[in-house]
């Protein structure tokens, strides 16, 4: 993988986006106990509004499979569509992202939040070096669902 391939998001990827989420949202939360249902990104207020504040970049490989958005020193998002796992966009785009941070120069610590349960991806953050910090219920949809705080040292 390169980093070629990604580039920093335009209004026309907006549709693009909303599909990544779609087809990727859900399985961060398939180890959950609960049942949830995709409440697509265009209808999260909370989850768009902190998205659209944030610098987001799209990875492309035919088309859009994937992207990340940074806000200040946290990692807001990090979606690849399901049919482009395995192939190690999520840890280039990650990497990336890291790139892309501008933490506090007091505070050099740069955070990420992610559900308990979200094995995978804990240890691809883990593997670059992040750690649980906090644990507290966040909400998705209106179901409950724990989440783990991750912040590494840059």
């Amino acid at each position: 993988m390169n980093h070629s391939a990604i580039r920093l998001f335009q209004m026309e990827d907006y549709a693009s986006i909303l599909n990544v989420y779609a087809h990727s949202k859900l399985d961060e939360l398939v180890n959950e106990s609960a049942s949830f249902t995709l409440l697509p990104l265009d209808r999260d207020t909370k989850r768009l509004a902190e998205l659209q504040e944030s610098d987001i970049y799209v990875y492309e490989d035919n088309g859009i499979v994937a992207y990340g958005a940074v806000f200040e020193s946290e990692i807001r998002a990090l979606f690849v569509h399901s049919h482009s796992r395995g192939k190690g966009i999520g840890k280039t785009l990650f990497r990336f992202l890291l790139s892309k941070l501008s933490p506090c120069p007091i505070n050099q610590t740069v955070t990420l939040h992610v559900a308990k349960s979200n094995d995978a991806a804990k240890a691809l953050y883990k593997n670059f070096g992040f750690k649980v910090v906090e644990e507290f219920m966040a909400e998705y949809n209106g179901v409950d669902v724990m989440a783990n705080k991750m912040q590494r040292t840059l």
